[in-house]
Protein backbone atom coordinates (compact mmCIF):
# COMPACT_ATOMS: atom_id res chain seq x y z
CA UNK A 1 0.00 0.00 0.00
CA UNK A 2 1.30 3.21 -1.13
CA UNK A 3 -0.63 6.96 0.29
CA UNK A 4 0.48 9.72 -1.61
CA UNK A 5 0.11 13.74 -0.33
CA UNK A 6 -1.09 16.06 -2.80
CA UNK A 7 2.00 16.28 -4.20
CA UNK A 8 2.79 12.67 -4.44
CA UNK A 9 5.26 11.84 -2.03
CA UNK A 10 4.74 8.74 -0.35
CA UNK A 11 3.88 7.91 2.82
CA UNK A 12 4.19 3.88 3.65
CA UNK A 13 7.88 3.41 4.31
CA UNK A 14 10.09 0.57 5.80
CA UNK A 15 11.30 1.60 9.10
CA UNK A 16 14.95 1.72 8.51
CA UNK A 17 17.14 -0.72 10.74
CA UNK A 18 18.92 1.34 13.72
CA UNK A 19 17.59 4.67 14.92
CA UNK A 20 13.98 4.24 15.58
CA UNK A 21 11.73 7.84 14.13
CA UNK A 22 9.27 10.15 16.74
CA UNK A 23 6.01 10.06 16.26
CA UNK A 24 4.86 13.76 15.06
CA UNK A 25 1.36 12.42 16.34
CA UNK A 26 1.93 11.14 19.75
CA UNK A 27 5.83 11.87 20.32
CA UNK A 28 6.38 8.85 20.90
CA UNK A 29 8.95 6.34 19.32
CA UNK A 30 7.83 4.11 16.23
CA UNK A 31 8.40 0.80 17.27
CA UNK A 32 6.51 -0.60 14.09
CA UNK A 33 8.09 -1.87 11.15
CA UNK A 34 6.04 0.15 9.25
CA UNK A 35 5.60 4.07 9.51
CA UNK A 36 3.96 6.97 7.58
CA UNK A 37 5.76 9.93 5.98
CA UNK A 38 3.70 12.73 5.54
CA UNK A 39 4.41 16.54 5.55
CA UNK A 40 8.39 15.68 6.13
CA UNK A 41 7.62 14.05 9.16
CA UNK A 42 6.71 10.54 10.15
CA UNK A 43 3.63 8.87 11.90
CA UNK A 44 2.61 6.04 13.47
CA UNK A 45 -0.09 4.30 11.64
CA UNK A 46 -3.04 5.00 13.83
CA UNK A 47 -1.50 8.38 14.84
CA UNK A 48 -2.29 9.90 10.89
CA UNK A 49 -5.61 10.76 11.07
CA UNK A 50 -8.48 13.40 9.60
CA UNK A 51 -8.92 16.41 11.93
CA UNK A 52 -12.37 16.25 11.15
CA UNK A 53 -13.98 12.92 10.62
CA UNK A 54 -10.77 11.46 12.96
CA UNK A 55 -10.55 8.25 10.17
CA UNK A 56 -7.02 7.04 9.92
CA UNK A 57 -5.88 8.05 6.47
CA UNK A 58 -3.37 4.86 5.73
CA UNK A 59 -6.55 2.94 5.89
CA UNK A 60 -9.22 5.13 3.56
CA UNK A 61 -7.57 5.97 0.29
CA UNK A 62 -4.59 6.99 -1.65
CA UNK A 63 -4.18 10.79 -0.59
CA UNK A 64 -4.02 13.12 1.81
CA UNK A 65 -4.93 16.79 1.65
CA UNK A 66 -3.33 19.80 3.99
CA UNK A 67 -4.56 23.01 4.22
CA UNK A 68 -5.39 25.92 6.65
CA UNK A 69 -2.61 24.09 9.05
CA UNK A 70 -5.41 20.72 8.59
CA UNK A 71 -4.32 17.42 7.85
CA UNK A 72 -7.85 15.71 5.84
CA UNK A 73 -9.14 13.26 4.19
CA UNK A 74 -10.22 13.65 0.54
CA UNK A 75 -14.10 13.36 1.32
CA UNK A 76 -13.40 16.22 3.99
CA UNK A 77 -11.02 18.13 2.08
CA UNK A 78 -13.49 18.48 -0.61
CA UNK A 79 -16.47 19.21 1.89
CA UNK A 80 -14.65 22.23 3.40
CA UNK A 81 -12.41 23.22 0.59
CA UNK A 82 -13.83 22.10 -2.69
CA UNK A 83 -14.05 23.79 -5.69
CA UNK A 84 -18.22 24.39 -5.53
CA UNK A 85 -19.80 25.42 -2.65
CA UNK A 86 -23.36 25.50 -4.26
CA UNK A 87 -25.85 23.18 -4.01
CA UNK A 88 -26.38 21.36 -7.72
CA UNK A 89 -30.25 22.12 -7.36
CA UNK A 90 -30.83 25.18 -5.79
CA UNK A 91 -27.52 26.82 -6.63
CA UNK A 92 -27.34 28.88 -2.93
CA UNK A 93 -23.97 28.42 -1.08
CA UNK A 94 -23.66 25.29 0.90
CA UNK A 95 -21.22 26.70 4.24
CA UNK A 96 -18.50 24.33 4.83
CA UNK A 97 -20.00 23.21 8.37
CA UNK A 98 -23.09 21.96 6.99
CA UNK A 99 -24.01 17.76 5.95
CA UNK A 100 -24.51 17.68 2.51
CA UNK A 101 -25.46 14.54 -0.41
CA UNK A 102 -23.28 13.67 -3.06
CA UNK A 103 -23.88 12.20 -6.29
CA UNK A 104 -20.38 12.02 -8.40
CA UNK A 105 -19.51 15.14 -8.95
CA UNK A 106 -22.46 17.22 -7.49
CA UNK A 107 -23.39 18.56 -4.09
CA UNK A 108 -26.80 18.81 -2.52
CA UNK A 109 -27.97 20.45 0.30
CA UNK A 110 -29.86 17.44 2.51
CA UNK A 111 -33.30 19.32 1.31
CA UNK A 112 -32.36 19.37 -1.69
CA UNK A 113 -31.77 16.16 -2.02
CA UNK A 114 -35.19 14.52 -3.89
CA UNK A 115 -36.07 13.54 -7.03
CA UNK A 116 -36.24 16.46 -9.48
CA UNK A 117 -39.26 15.54 -11.42
CA UNK A 118 -41.68 14.34 -8.16
CA UNK A 119 -39.79 16.00 -5.54
CA UNK A 120 -39.55 12.80 -3.50
CA UNK A 121 -37.60 12.65 -0.41
CA UNK A 122 -34.62 10.15 -0.27
CA UNK A 123 -34.62 7.66 2.76
CA UNK A 124 -31.54 5.90 3.75
CA UNK A 125 -31.37 3.12 1.64
CA UNK A 126 -33.12 4.16 -1.24
CA UNK A 127 -32.21 3.80 -5.04
CA UNK A 128 -31.38 7.36 -7.05
CA UNK A 129 -30.48 7.22 -10.07
CA UNK A 130 -28.26 10.07 -11.78
CA UNK A 131 -29.05 10.56 -15.35
CA UNK A 132 -28.73 14.03 -17.95
CA UNK A 133 -27.16 15.81 -14.33
CA UNK A 134 -31.05 15.21 -12.77
CA UNK A 135 -31.52 13.05 -9.44
CA UNK A 136 -34.33 10.73 -9.96
CA UNK A 137 -35.97 8.07 -7.88
CA UNK A 138 -36.40 4.63 -9.34
CA UNK A 139 -40.03 5.11 -10.32
CA UNK A 140 -39.20 8.34 -12.75
CA UNK A 141 -36.35 7.10 -13.99
CA UNK A 142 -37.54 3.38 -15.03
CA UNK A 143 -40.50 5.24 -16.45
CA UNK A 144 -38.22 7.83 -18.91
CA UNK A 145 -36.46 4.86 -19.86
CA UNK A 146 -39.67 2.80 -21.33
CA UNK A 147 -41.22 6.20 -22.60
CA UNK A 148 -37.41 7.27 -24.24
CA UNK A 149 -37.39 10.70 -22.71
CA UNK A 150 -33.40 9.53 -22.05
CA UNK A 151 -32.47 8.08 -25.68
CA UNK A 152 -32.22 11.22 -26.99
CA UNK A 153 -30.29 13.20 -24.88
CA UNK A 154 -26.31 12.41 -23.91
CA UNK A 155 -24.87 11.81 -20.23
Amino acid sequence: MVLEQEDGVPMLSVQPKGKQKGCAGCNRKIKDRYLLKALDKYWHEDCLKCACCDCRLGEVGSTLYTKANLILCRRDYLRLFGTTGNCAACSKLIPAFEMVMRARDNVYHLDCFACQLCNQRFCVGDKFFLKNNMILCQMDYEEGQLNGTFESQVQ
